[in-house]
């Protein structure tokens, strides 16, 4: 693959991150370490998305500009995500002065072609998802069914853009590309909301929403989410309208995916597609709508009380770094499905895989390897006795992220490292070495941390610390391409002292990690 580009949605700072907002960041950036391995140039975007009434009224609660809120929130989402490993290439802010010069640009470029038009109107507004809404996506009690408020009704004159316009247009692309919409089962939900499409509102005025980027050629009303928020994804490359537009944008745009929640599907997959089709900009290759996180089976709602910050996860499991957490959010749900977070689903969780089954496979080989040879690699000992179960397991990785499933991709390297806690039993390395048998012995030894030694690589995405750990020990390069990593082997010679071996990573309720709580 020579180059792959992907996004997440951008995070409304009105609030700080959760543990909702981590998971797609944690999803997205574990696909991204995948293909990173895969292709010669690799690009990740995210950011915040910074204007809008919900600011402007807290900011105006908290007595602070709405520029002085955004700064510190931001900054809360920038902080998360480097407490996480999270390696986006760029994050953007809406409130970013290229940012917000080049939306203008787009609006006065739309209003130019006639797919801007100004409008009075009278709807039904929820502040929560920064739009109107027709009376049938209401519920039965009139609320808004995401918010569960009743909107307000609200009537100004306002710039529409004609997403009618392009209705066909876009029915025509989706049903034209199968892998456009995924999971697939998702494209039906956006052909059914097309049906009854009507022209959007782009614009608010100013008497009614301050903290927004005001409309060149009419500063009395200010740029509405739909074109200013969603435009990040190309302005966050470079992208320019009356000039030549910067490298990131001509690389990397079109974009392989854009990562979202399901409950913005409509905006991305619909508003932000007749958008590019209105500016003859290239779509997306692929839009993914992930599933929501559960705390305990419930909704993470704050009038519930049960919204969690990563951070709180891993104070309260003592954890240094986030591999733990990054690991179970990613296998928490599969195929755009809801997944569940709870304390003990996450602490019998990494303890099995991270902890009982692949660090001590790796800790008690290397003992061993210590034990009975020093912990040298012979010559004799080098043999590709798992090379097939090994292989499979790589060709499914790539297949599976391929058709982004990364809960499965994991649950195969787990499943190879289970075949070779087996393969250890039944050779029993230790009886050979009773019997005097130190060849069979020590070829048992090198093919479970030669397959270790591609499980690193292979589990880098998800535990790009305890990989590293793990490769460290074991000599290897953990950031090798994938290409390379059938013919990756661990080398003869001295491997590693007494000294060097430590656990790639405790249990939870380890006494060790007991005694680290207690100290803090």
């Amino acid at each position: 693959m020579e180059k792959f580009s992907i996004t997440t949605a951008i995070d409304y700072v009105n609030g700080e991150p959760h543990i909702g907002h981590a998971y797609e960041k944690i999803f997205t950036d574990v696909i991204f370490r995948h293909f990173k391995k895969r292709s010669e140039k690799s690009f990740f975007l995210t950011g915040t998305d910074e204007h809008g009434i919900k600011i402007q009224k807290t900011a105006k609660t908290l007595n602070i500009t709405p520029k002085e809120l955004c700064d510190k929130n931001a900054n809360s989402f920038i902080e998360a995500w480097k407490l996480l490993d999270i390696n986006y290439s760029h994050f953007i802010r809406t409130t970013d002065d290229y940012h917000e010069k080049t939306v203008q640009d787009i609006f006065e470029k739309l209003l130019e072609k006639g797919d801007i038009y100004k409008h009075k109107y009278t709807g039904l507004y929820c502040s929560g998802c920064e739009c109107f809404l027709a009376e049938k996506d209401l519920d039965e009690e009139g609320n808004c069914p995401i918010h569960g408020k009743k909107p307000e009704v609200v009537s100004e004159e306002n710039y529409f853009f004609k997403l009618t316009k392009y209705k066909d247009k876009i029915i025509n692309h989706i049903k034209n590309n199968p892998n456009f919409i995924q999971p697939s089962y998702r494209a039906q939900e956006v052909l059914n909301q097309l049906e009854n499409i009507e022209d959007i509102s782009v614009s608010r005025a100013k008497t009614n929403v301050e903290w927004g980027i005001e409309v060149k050629s009419d500063p009395s009303q200010v740029i509405y989410v739909w074109i200013d928020a969603l435009s990040n994804y190309i302005t966050g490359l470079g992208y320019k309208v009356n000039s030549e537009s910067e490298e990131n944008y001509k690389e990397f745009w079109p974009v392989n995916y854009h990562i979202i929640g399901k409950d913005i599907l409509k905006f991305h997959s619909i508003y932000w597609i007749a958008i590019l089709m209105a500016l003859d900009l290239e779509l997306p290759k692929s839009i993914y709508a992930h599933g929501w996180i559960m705390i305990d089976k419930n909704k993470m709602s704050k009038s519930t009380g049960n919204v969690i910050s990563p951070k709180s996860v891993m104070e309260a499991f003592n954890l240094e770094k986030p591999d733990a957490l990054r690991y179970f959010m990613v296998t928490a749900a599969v195929n755009g499905k809801d997944g569940n977070y709870s304390d003990d689903d996450f602490k019998e969780k990494v303890n099995a895989d991270l902890a009982n089954n692949m660090g001590n496979l790796l800790n008690r080989t290397l003992n061993m390897l210590v034990k009975y040879f020093d912990g040298e690699i012979k010559a004799e000992f080098i043999n590709n006795e798992l090379i097939n179960e090994t292989k499979e397991t790589i060709d499914s990785v790539l297949k599976y992220f391929d058709e982004m499933e990364p809960a499965l991709a994991a649950n195969k390297i787990i499943e190879l490292v289970d075949s070779a806690n087996k393969f250890v039993n039944d050779k029993a390395p230790w009886a050979l070495a009773k019997n005097g048998d130190m060849v069979e012995c020590g070829k048992t030894l090198y093919s479970i941390l030669n397959l270790m030694a591609k499980v690193a690589i292979l589990i880098e995405p998800y535990c790009p610390n305890i990989a590293s750990d793990m490769a460290k020990q074991l000599k290897i390069d953990v950031n090798m391409k994938y290409s390379e990593i059938e013919d990756l082997m661990v080398k003869e010679g001295k491997l590693i002292t007494k000294e060097e071996i430590h656990p790639v990573f405790l249990r939870l309720d380890s006494e060790i990690m007991g005694d680290k709580k207690k100290q803090n």
